[in-house]
């Protein structure tokens, strides 16, 4: 599954910020490889800087990585939802309550990345076992048309977006 099979319609525009950040090939294989550069990037930060925010109104590093396992654990569950012709309008979330009550500063890095890679593992999986009628298949989430094969797209650019906000931001 290619970027270039996507179309406009199977996602809001809001995300397309986050599927231009999704480079060329095949999403299975970058599901997979971005697994390994976000932990290596996220390994690569000194502790003193995971806690660190650039404004008071900001999120730590952590707070940061947690809001992407969070955030692809719903786009995850809409994608199962969605393959499995599940007509229920799926809800949005507010990521700002989200991470106030993920106490993420708390935890250590390696059990952020554990968490990260755990949830990977199950989203690989997840996408992996769908063939190409469910990876096809549009549902509504948070008010608009989402394809199955979007999410793949949206999880993946979602977190370069964050990883981008960390180097120019926080480091």
């Amino acid at each position: 599954m290619t970027i270039s099979k996507l179309s406009s319609d199977e996602y809001n525009p809001y995300y397309q910020p986050y599927i231009d950040k999704v480079g060329g090939g095949d999403i299975h294989k970058t599901l997979k490889n971005n697994r390994e550069v976000v932990t290596s990037f996220f390994k690569g930060i000194s502790n003193d800087r995971l806690s660190f925010r650039y404004a008071e109104d900001k999120w730590t590093i952590k707070e940061i990585l947690l809001h992407v396992i969070d955030t692809e654990r719903v786009f995850a569950y809409r994608a199962l939802c969605i393959a499995r012709q599940d007509k229920t309008k799926l809800p949005g979330f507010d990521q700002d309550a989200y991470v106030a009550y993920c106490h993420a500063n708390e935890r250590t890095l390696e059990s952020l990345l554990s968490e990260y890679n755990n949830v990977r593992a199950a989203t690989v999986s997840l996408f992996e076992s769908f063939d190409d009628k469910a990876l096809t298949q549009i549902g509504i989430a948070s008010e608009s048309a989402l394809s199955v094969r979007a999410v793949a797209f949206i999880i993946v650019g979602h977190e370069n977006h964050h990883l981008q906000i960390i180097k120019a931001r926080y480091l």
